[in-house]
């Protein structure tokens, strides 16, 4: 019997196909926000081309995570729903599972770093879900979460290597080009690869000549360091504003997707995304969290080379209060 942490084998990253992002676009489609796509005429203006935003900071619990944790959640069976959920999060997968366990009728217990912002364990708490900290520098997220999920008898929702979560996640990009002519570029930001490998998915069935890229933190480019050495590679716990994507190691089930059908990743450092947040807020008027503002902070850096073409920037997440926002704002 595999433990709660393990990925089912016969679950392989291939396994994830269109039909099951349509499947998981179907069971959104009453709960799920339909997100807008927005222009972003000064972004445009710096690039040569069209950039278009779509906006999953406005999504249900103010991020893209609504769609793969509500996915996976209304995919389980009755006694699985009886007996609980458990999840590890930063902060947005957490809301996203807390919310979701309240629509489909089931209880979360979420594992969540000490030092998340205080506005994530607040509102997490808030939706009923029960809060188990830890220290992300010095315990291991993955024992504590496996631990607990024994002791109550919880079925694991990853935030990112799960098929149902992939395939929920995927809908971001299945709907962006039902929105719009598709984009020529299509820039996601990246953590473990939840969404950048529904994305992947999502090309190779319906768009093939869209250009895929993913943009990670400088201190956190654990895909471009797996890309590189053929294998995932796991690094130290990095240490960046961005708080959502702080993970050591890309996913067992995300990483093929990204290996075969993402062009390429790019980084951007701390001082990138806080330019971008500014931008976002001060031109486009959107409050977005450092995480959710990695691929607009790659193309303002100018490390996404798309000129005379349409590009689409997926904002991830707005997930912040407003003291950390106007200190952040404050260093640009």
């Amino acid at each position: 019997m595999n433990s709660p942490l393990q990925t089912d084998t016969t679950a392989v990253a291939t396994d994830v196909t269109i039909d099951h992002v349509r499947a998981a676009a179907a069971r959104l489609a009453s709960v799920a926000v339909r997100t807008p796509v927005l222009p972003a005429p000064s972004l445009a203006a710096r690039t040569g081309g069209q950039v278009m935003l779509k906006c999953e900071n406005l999504q249900r619990t103010g991020s893209f995570k609504f769609r793969g944790a509500y996915n996976a959640l209304a995919c389980l069976t009755a006694d699985q729903r009886a007996a609980g959920v458990i999840a590890f999060s930063s902060g947005n997968h957490a809301l996203a599972v807390a919310t979701a366990a309240g629509l489909t009728g089931t209880t979360a217990l979420v594992v969540m770093p000490a030092d998340a912002p205080g506005a994530k364990h607040a509102a997490v708490t808030g939706l009923g879900a029960r809060v188990v900290t830890f220290d992300r520098y010095r315990e291991d997220r993955f024992a504590l979460t496996e631990r607990l999920a024994t002791e109550h008898g919880l079925t694991l929702i990853p935030p990112y290597d799960h098929p149902d979560v992939i395939a929920g996640a995927a809908t971001t990009t299945l709907e962006l080009t039902d929105q719009s002519d598709p984009p020529d570029v299509l820039v996601v930001p990246l953590g473990a690869g939840g969404q950048l490998a529904g994305a992947a998915v999502v090309r190779a069935a319906l768009h093939p000549e869209l250009r895929l890229i993913g943009v990670e933190t400088a201190a956190g480019d654990k895909n471009r360091r797996s890309l590189q050495a053929g294998h995932r590679v796991r690094i130290p716990v990095p240490r960046t504003i961005a708080d959502g994507v702080t993970g050591e190691i890309p996913g067992e089930l995300t990483f093929p997707l990204i290996q075969r059908h993402v062009d390429d990743i790019v980084v951007v450092d701390d001082s990138d995304i806080t330019v971008a947040m500014a931008t976002l807020f001060d031109e486009c008027k959107l409050v977005v969290e450092p995480s959710g503002a990695l691929a607009v902070a790659a193309i303002q850096a100018g490390h996404v080379n798309a000129p005379a073409q349409r590009t689409a920037a997926v904002i991830s997440g707005g997930n912040i209060d407003l003291p950390r926002l106007e200190t952040l704002l404050r260093q640009t």
